[in-house]
């Protein structure tokens, strides 16, 4: 029989195997996006309150400052501005008609179906967001996650299309070099390419460019205005608008390698995503696609997944070299991936519980 303290030891040693992770996971894999909680402390944003002493609340709570959280609702598009001629505003009660607009918010961003203000429902709140409205578009094909801008708008331009893009002369920043906005916004625009039969080219005639690409503080006149750090970090209007607007008081970056910030966020990720409103497409619930509308502060997601491609396509068509099978192929590998890992680290943990077990009852 082993000494007592070789009992602890024996599960420590598990215990360390069950937190290291196998290296037989898929190489430069992209990992699927995850929404953390943004604390006041990271978010320096004062107009989105700390929302989590909302936590738990539910039909009937009266929580005070649930009035701030319902103004969140209303500005996405979830709940109807109370009567203006009777003076009256949003209150602090939780009462049938939130309910009905958090359900609703849960069912759109892909979470789970409570009507309470649950932990990840609270957690996907607090996380930085486009700033367009998610009822602001609509999906027509049930069985898919992606969604169109009202009316189902496109550019309407010639074959081949291509469609022209400029960064205002005036409202940039200079956080960052000209040269890596620049960069950054050629190899998003390559991306949605690679999938439609649609091109994109830089032009210096601002005013007449089809896209047109501005940083901007606050209320800058389009009806929208930007909130500071973190909240809301770009907006984009539907086809054939063209306006491309991001927070200019946001923390860009273009690699957190060179930007220990934490509350950084991922240019890249951001302008993949707007560009997808440019092109006419909405916000998807799907966490992992390019088109839902959070991402948190040093979080890189760029690459277009299923959803956003046949989005896109059911709006221009497929890119001839595109192959849609080859990205199936590459989400389902990563999947797989995902589960074996998953599953593996279970397995162990199990193992190192019940053997745990078996010496203390020895």
């Amino acid at each position: 029989m082993f000494p007592f303290f070789s009992y602890f030891n024996f599960f420590f040693f598990f215990l360390a195997l069950f937190l290291w992770r196998p290296c037989f996971t898929v190489t430069a894999r992209i990992i699927p996006e995850s929404v953390t909680v943004i604390t006041t402390s990271q978010k320096h944003n004062a107009t989105w309150h700390n929302f989590s002493s909302f936590l738990h609340a539910e039909r009937g709570s009266h929580v005070s400052g649930m009035a701030e959280l319902k103004k969140y609702f209303h500005r996405f598009g979830y709940l109807t501005q109370p009567n203006t001629t009777s003076n009256s505003n949003f209150t602090d009660k939780f009462d049938s008609n939130f309910e009905s607009a958090v359900l609703l918010y849960q069912k759109q961003l892909g979470l789970p179906l409570t009507g309470k203000l649950d932990s990840e429902t609270i957690s996907t709140i607090e996380s930085p967001r486009c700033g367009v409205s998610d009822t602001a578009t609509r999906r027509i094909h049930t069985s898919r996650h992606f969604a169109y801008f009202n009316g189902k708008p496109r550019w309407l331009r010639g074959s081949p299309m291509t469609l022209s893009y400029a960064f205002s002369p005036y409202d940039m920043i200079d956080t960052l070099s000209l040269s890596d906005i620049r960069t950054v916004f050629e190899r998003s625009f390559k991306r949605w390419a690679s999938v439609i039969p649609v091109s994109f080219r830089e032009t210096e005639k601002y005013q007449s460019a089809d896209i047109r690409i501005g940083f901007y503080f606050g209320d800058h006149g389009d009806g929208e205005p930007f909130d500071g750090v973190l909240g809301v970090l770009a907006h984009a209007f539907s086809p054939q608008n063209g306006r491309f607007h991001l927070d200019a008081a946001e923390n860009w970056a273009v690699d957190f390698d060179h930007d220990d910030s934490r509350i950084a966020v991922d240019l890249e990720s951001v302008v993949t995503h707007e560009i997808g409103h440019v092109l006419g497409l909405g916000h998807s619930s799907i966490k992992e696609a390019v088109m839902y509308p959070n991402i948190s502060p040093r979080k890189k997601k760029v690459d277009l997944k299923i959803d956003d491609v046949e989005g896109v396509q059911s709006l221009y068509g497929s890119n001839p070299n595109f192959s849609l099978s080859a990205l199936l192929q590459s989400e389902n590998s990563y999947n797989l991936a995902v589960r074996l890992e998953t599953g593996f680290s279970k397995w162990i943990f199990s193992l190192a519980v019940t053997l745990f077990i078996l010496f203390l009852s020895t």
